[in-house]
C-alpha cells in the first residue's frame, strides 16, 4: 500500500518505519526542514534501539521516504496516519490544533477517495472532528472524494517501541465503515500471523481505550508508591509486600515497582487529559486525581530524603545523579522525575555532577542553561566520573549499567558513602555490609530472603515502565 505518516515524532516515525519495513511504500510529512533533512541521512532524531538500522535499511530500499509537502504526498496516497502531538493545555485538556491542521490540509489536498487514520492520541470524539473538517474543505473545493476517518491508537513504549510494533499485544481499530476495516486488516495481516491481535470497535470506544489503559498504569504505580510510602512510616519492606502481591496473577508483577515516580510524554498527559474529559461530563475523577497528586508527590520523595539527612542549605554539597531520562532505554526527558530533583537540590545550592547513558545531549538542551553556567549541573563522561568528589550517589533511572556497580570503585571515589536509591535497584543489606548508607523507597532494614526473591520475581531487578 501507499501509506503516509504525518509527524514524524515518536509515534509517526516508528510506524513509518516499520511499515515499510513489511513492504509498504511509505511517505512521512514534518513541517520541520531540518528534522527531514536529518532522517532522509538516515538519521533519527530520537533515541530507540535499532531505529536508525530500520531506517536506513528501508531508505536504501526506497520503501521510505521524507517530505515537507502533504500536498504532494496526496497525490499518490490511499491511507494517511496522522501521527502529530497532542500536547497538554493549560487546562489539562489535548491541544487539537496541530491534529485540526492537518485535517484541514488533507481536504484541501486530496486527489482521491482516502482513509484517515487517528494515532494520535486524542480525546473522545476527535475522529468526528477531524471528518467533519476533511468534508468542510473538500465541499468548498467541490471535490466528492469519500473518506474514512478511523481510530488506530498506538500502545508503544520508549525504548521498545519496535518490538511493541511488531509483536503488538492488541492492534484496536476503532470504526464504523466495512470498506476501511477490511483494508486495515489487510495492512495489519501480517502482524496477525501467530495469532489474532486485532480488535474492531467503534471511533469512541477505540479513543477511550488508548486513555483508560495509560491511566490504568499510571494508577498501578501510584498506588504502590502510595503503599512504599507507608512501608516506610511502619518499618516494612516494600520490595516483600511487591513479591507478595505480585504472585497473584490478578494483579501480577507489572507497573507495581515502587520509585521516585513516572514521566514521559503519555502518562501525566493522558491522567490529565481524561480528568478534563470526566469534569466536562459533570463526573468528579476522584481516582485519577489522586494518581496525579500522587505521582507529584512521588517525585518530591528523594529530595524530602535528602533536606531530612543535610538540612535546607545543600551549598556545601555535591551530589551524583545516575540516569536523567524519565525511563531507560530512551532519551526523553518531558516531566522526568530527575528535573524536580534538580530543581529543589539546585534551589538550595547543591551542585550535580550526572551521568545519563544516552540523555546527555537532551540534558543540554532540556534544562535551564543557567544550572550549566553557574555550575550547579555537570555532565560527566561516564558514570564514575560522575561520583567524584561527591557526598552521595542519588539514582533516578535504572539504567542496566548502574544495575551491578563496583562498590569498591564507588567507595574510593565518592567522599562519603551515601546512597539515596529512587529505584529500589540495590539490596539494603549488601549496601550496608559495603559500608553505605543506604535511603531507598520503601525499603526498611529488615532482612529479605534473595532465594524467595527469585523464586518468585520473574524479572528480578527490571521495572516495565
Amino acid at each position: 500500500m501507499n501509506l503516509t505518516i504525518i509527524g514524524t515524532g515518536y509515534v509517526g516515525l516508528v510506524t513509518g518505519t516499520c511499515f515499510a519495513e513489511m513492504g509498504h511504500q511509505v511517505t512521512c510529512v514534518d513541517v520541520d526542514a531540518r528534522k527531514v533533512a536529518q532522517l532522509r541521512k538516515g538519521k533519527s532524531p530520537i533515541f530507540e534501539p535499532g531505529l536508525d538500522e530500520l531506517l536506513q535499511r528501508n531508505i536504501a530500499q526506497k520503501r521510505l521516504r521524507f517530505s515537507t509537502s502533504l500536498a504532494e504526498a496526496c497525490e499518490a496516497g490511499e491511507v494517511f496516519f496522522i501521527a502529530v502531538g497532542t500536547p497538554p493545555d493549560q487546562d489539562g485538556s489535548a491541544d487539537l490544533q496541530h491534529v485540526l491542521e492537518v485535517a484541514r490540509q488533507l481536504g484541501e489536498h486530496l486527489q482521491g477517495d482516502a482513509i484517515v487514520v487517528d494515532k494520535s492520541t486524542v480525546p473522545v470524539g476527535t475522529a468526528r472532528m477531524v471528518q467533519e473538517t476533511i468534508e468542510h474543505h473538500l465541499e468548498h473545493r467541490g471535490a466528492a472524494h469519500r473518506v474514512v476517518v478511523v481510530s488506530n491508537p498506538e500502545f508503544l513504549k520508549e525504548g521498545a517501541a519496535i518490538d511493541d510494533f511488531m509483536k503488538p499485544d492488541r492492534i484496536i481499530i476503532g470504526t464504523e465503515d466495512e470498506q476501511a476495516r477490511e483494508h486495515l486488516a489487510e495492512l495489519y495481516a501480517p502482524f496477525n500471523r501467530n495469532h489474532q491481535r486485532l480488535l474492531f470497535m467503534g471511533t469512541r470506544d477505540a479513543e477511550m481505550t488508548k486513555y483508560a489503559a495509560n491511566a490504568m498504569l499510571a494508577t498501578k504505580i501510584s498506588f504502590m508508591n502510595e503503599v512504599a510510602h507507608l512501608c516506610e512510616a511502619l518499618g516494612v519492606d516494600v520490595e516483600n509486600v511487591r513479591l507478595g502481591i505480585g504472585s497473584d496473577e490478578r494483579i501480577g508483577y507489572h507497573f507495581i515497582y515502587p520509585g521516585c515516580g513516572y514521566g514521559g510524554s503519555c502518562f501525566p498527559k493522558d491522567v490529565r487529559a481524561l480528568c478534563h474529559m470526566a469534569r466536562d461530563q459533570g463526573i468528579e475523577p476522584g481516582i485519577l486525581d489522586a494518581v496525579e497528586r500522587r505521582n507529584q508527590a512521588q517525585k518530591e520523595r528523594l529530595a524530602q530524603k535528602i533536606i531530612a539527612r543535610y538540612g535546607e542549605d545543600l551549598s556545601a554539597l555535591t551530589f551524583g545523579l545516575w540516569g536523567l531520562a524519565f525511563k531507560p532505554g530512551t532519551d526523553d526527558l518531558r516531566e522526568a522525575p530527575s528535573r524536580t530533583l534538580l530543581e529543589h537540590l539546585i534551589a538550595r545550592g547543591a551542585r550535580i555532577q550526572a551521568y545519563d547513558p544516552v540523555a546527555m545531549e537532551a540534558a543540554r538542551e532540556h534544562f535551564p542553561q543557567e544550572w550549566f553556567d553557574r555550575q550547579h549541573l555537570m555532565l560527566a563522561e561516564h558514570q564514575y566520573a560522575a561520583l567524584e568528589g561527591v557526598d552521595a550517589l542519588i539514582l533516578v533511572t535504572e539504567w542496566k549499567p548502574f544495575r551491578h556497580p563496583d562498590l569498591g570503585a564507588m567507595a574510593r571515589l565518592m567522599r562519603h558513602n551515601v546512597i539515596f536509591d529512587g529505584r529500589n535497584q540495590y539490596d539494603p543489606h549488601q549496601m550496608r555490609a559495603a559500608g553505605f548508607y543506604y535511603d531507598a523507597i520503601g525499603r526498611s532494614s529488615e532482612s529479605r530472603d534473595p532465594a524467595t526473591i527469585i523464586a518468585l520475581d520473574p524479572r528480578p531487578g527490571s521495572q516495565p515502565r
